[in-house]
C-alpha cells in the first residue's frame, strides 16, 4: 500500500482533491488499488485514520482514461443538424440525472478533470453478486423483487427525455446492435473457430441483419446499459445503489432486464426469470398487449445481448490482455440457447451456432487464454 505522504495515482497528483475534501493533503492513511474489471476506469480505495468530524473515513478514488469521454462500449449519438459534438464526460452528466430523478447512486465528492480524478462516496464491498452468493437460492426471489422494483422506478424516473442531456442524444439502434454482433461474429465465434465458410457467413449475416432491424424498431426507453449483479452495490444503509452507469443510453426497454436475469455472473432460472418479467410489467402497469411485446423483445434481445457478451469475454482476453472473463463465455451462451427456444423463427441461428461452436449451448468449452508469445 502507498502511503498518501507522497500520493499520486499512477503519475497523476490527487493532492488536490484531498486538499478540498479534507482541507489538507492527509498523511496518515493508504491508498489501495480495487480489483480491476473490464473498464478503462481505474479504482483505488483511499483509507484516512483521523478523517475529521465530517469527513469520509474511505473513499473511491476513480482515475479516468486520457480519453474520458470515450465509452468502453460503442454508442450511437444523433446530435441533430448542426449541433456541435459534445464533450460532456458521460460518468458526471448521466450521474446528475439519475441523482436529480432519485435514483440511488454514489455522491461525488470532488472532482478535478485536469487531473483525471474523480472521488466518490465508498459503498463498501458487497455487490448484489456478493449477496446472492452468500444467500440460498430460496431467498432469491426476494432480493430479485428488490432489484427489479429500483429498475422500474429508475426507468419510470428517467424515460421523460431532457433537452441536451447526453443520454437522451445517444441511441441503442440498429447499427449498434448490429455492430456488437459483428463483435460475437469476429471474437466469439472466428477468433476461437476460424473464419466461417462464406455461405454460412452471408447467412449469419442475414439473420443479424433482421434482429438488429426488429429490435431497434421495439419500444424504447431510458437503458442503463449494463444493469447486472457486479453494477448493483448495498451501500453501508443497505439500500441498493446503481453504479456504472456512464453509458446510460435510449434503447429497448427490456434491455436492462436482459442484463440482470440473463445475467453471465450469476445462474438464473427460468422460472424465477419469468416471475420477474411479471413484477416489472406490473410495475411499469404494462397492458396485456405491451407485456405480450415486451416478453418477445426480451427474448429476443437475450439471444443478441449474451451473443455480444460471449463475443466481449474473447476480446478482453485477445486485445486487452485479461484473460479473467473467459470463464463467462460458456455461462452467455448458456443463456443464448435458453433464449433460443423462446424465438422460435430463429432456429436457423441456433443450427449454425450449434454446427460452429462445439456443446453449444449447454457444453461450451472455456476459451484458452491467447498469449501473446502465440502471435
Amino acid at each position: 500500500m502507498s502511503t498518501l505522504r507522497v500520493m499520486d495515482l499512477h503519475g497523476v497528483a490527487v493532492e488536490p482533491a484531498l486538499e478540498r475534501i479534507y482541507g489538507r493533503v492527509p498523511t496518515d492513511g493508504a491508498l489501495v488499488r480495487l480489483r480491476g474489471d473490464a473498464s478503462s476506469r481505474t479504482y483505488y480505495r483511499l483509507h484516512v485514520s483521523t478523517p475529521g468530524a465530517t469527513t469520509p473515513e474511505t473513499a473511491i478514488v476513480m482515475h479516468l482514461p486520457e480519453d474520458p469521454s470515450r465509452s468502453d462500449e460503442g454508442t450511437s449519438r444523433s446530435t441533430g443538424a448542426g449541433r456541435p459534438p459534445r464533450d460532456d464526460l458521460p460518468f458526471l452528466t448521466v450521474h446528475a440525472l439519475l441523482e436529480a430523478r432519485g435514483v440511488p447512486v454514489p455522491r461525488v465528492l470532488d472532482v478535478d478533470l485536469p487531473n483525471r480524478v474523480v472521488v466518490l462516496e465508498d459503498l463498501g464491498d458487497t455487490t448484489f453478486e456478493a449477496r446472492l452468493h452468500a444467500t440460498p437460492r430460496a431467498e432469491w426471489p426476494a432480493l430479485y423483487a428488490e432489484a427489479v422494483d429500483l429498475l422500474a422506478a429508475l426507468h419510470e424516473r428517467c424515460d421523460a427525455p431532457e433537452p441536451d442531456q447526453l443520454v437522451y442524444t445517444r441511441r441503442f439502434d440498429a447499427p449498434l446492435l448490429r455492430w456488437e454482433l459483428d463483435h460475437f461474429r469476429e471474437w466469439g465465434l472466428e477468433a476461437l473457430y476460424g473464419p466461417l465458410e462464406p455461405r454460412a457467413r452471408e447467412r449469419l449475416d442475414a439473420t443479424f441483419d433482421t434482429l438488429a432491424e426488429r429490435l431497434a424498431a421495439a419500444p424504447t426507453g431510458f437503458v442503463h446499459r449494463d444493469f447486472q449483479s457486479r453494477n448493483l452495490m448495498y451501500a453501508p444503509s443497505g439500500k441498493l445503489t446503481v453504479i456504472d452507469f456512464q453509458d446510460a443510453l435510449i434503447g429497448p426497454t427490456p434491455y436492462d432486464l436482459v442484463a440482470l436475469l440473463c445475467d453471465s455472473y450469476v445462474e438464473v432460472d427460468g422460472a424465477l426469470t419469468d416471475a420477474m418479467l411479471d413484477r416489472y410489467a406490473a410495475a411499469r402497469a404494462l397492458s396485456a398487449a405491451e407485456r405480450r411485446q415486451f416478453h418477445e423483445t426480451f427474448w429476443r434481445l437475450a439471444v443478441q445481448r449474451k451473443l455480444k457478451d460471449a463475443g466481449r469475454f474473447v476480446f478482453i482476453d485477445r486485445v486487452r490482455g485479461n484473460p479473467s472473463f473467459l470463464r463467462w463465455y460458456a455461462p452467455s451462451l448458456v443463456y443464448v440457447g435458453r433464449a433460443l427456444d423462446r424465438v422460435p423463427d430463429l432456429a436457423p441461428l441456433r443450427s449454425l451456432l450449434a454446427r460452429t461452436v462445439p456443446g453449444f449451448p449447454s457444453d461450451c468449452a472455456t476459451p484458452t487464454h491467447f498469449s501473446r508469445t502465440e502471435e
